[in-house]
């Protein structure tokens, strides 16, 4: 059965309508954002440079420093316990780690007391401790501060669209509110996006530093108790 030409007519404007998607790129979504967006995306994304290089320099860091050899501190007790402290210095000099470093400090105290030694000991620990955390507070820092500077390109975007609101003459276009919108909604994203990246990034090392610090500790432990040990 034949449709009335103007039926046809409107099924294919519907049709048409219906078939017709606008797609929006990351880029176009950005410079659609205008100046302020922009520079403010730019921002988030040098913070994100720094914290991906951040993460990457400490966790290779890292785990040069927990690489210990097994049979290090049996080595050690034998040239301690046979007096040969010189030996035991040029051992902990071949290792050049965290752990090898805290119990060369430790030798060089030895026939001090026992209080002394550990106290040499506490003080190295704090400086190694020290070395390993190096940045690690700009992570924590940039995790705090970037979903902030999201939020402020927010508010910069929202007044700009109060202000084309209040320019407008009475009247409301949406294409005028674009820009001071995108730049409100993509700011925002940007900043939560590295704000995750920066704590999850933060929280990894905290947990990788630590078991090197716990690994220090029990070396150090076991140095203390072989020296404390009756002769």
């Amino acid at each position: 059965m034949m449709l009335p030409r103007n039926i046809q007519d409107g099924l294919e404007v519907v049709t048409e309508g219906e078939s017709v998607e606008k797609t929006l790129s990351i880029i176009e979504l950005i410079s659609s954002g205008g100046t302020s967006g922009q520079v403010i995306i730019l921002i988030l994304f040098l913070l994100l440079i720094v914290a991906t290089y951040i993460y990457f320099e400490r966790i290779f860091a890292i785990k040069a420093a927990s690489k210990v050899d097994s049979n290090f501190m049996n080595q050690i007790k034998d040239h301690v316990s046979n007096g040969k402290i010189d030996s035991a210095q040029m051992l902990c000099a071949q290792q050049n780690s965290p752990v090898s470093r805290l119990i060369a400090k430790g030798i060089t105290r030895i026939g001090k007391p026992l209080e002394d030694i550990n106290t040499a000991i506490e003080n190295a620990g704090k400086l190694e401790v020290y070395s390993l955390e190096k940045n690690v507070s700009v992570l924590a820092t940039i995790s705090g501060v970037a979903p902030m500077i999201g939020f402020l390109g927010t508010v910069v975007g929202m007044i700009l669209s109060i202000f084309e609101l209040a320019n407008a003459g009475g009247t409301i276009q949406m294409d005028v509110l674009a820009s001071g919108l995108y730049t409100a909604m993509t700011t925002t994203v940007g900043g939560l996006i590295v704000g995750i990246v920066a704590y999850i990034a933060y929280n990894h090392i905290v947990v990788k530093t630590d078991k090197v610090v716990y690994q220090m500790e029990a070396n150090s432990v076991e140095f203390l108790d072989h020296l404390n040990e009756p002769i």
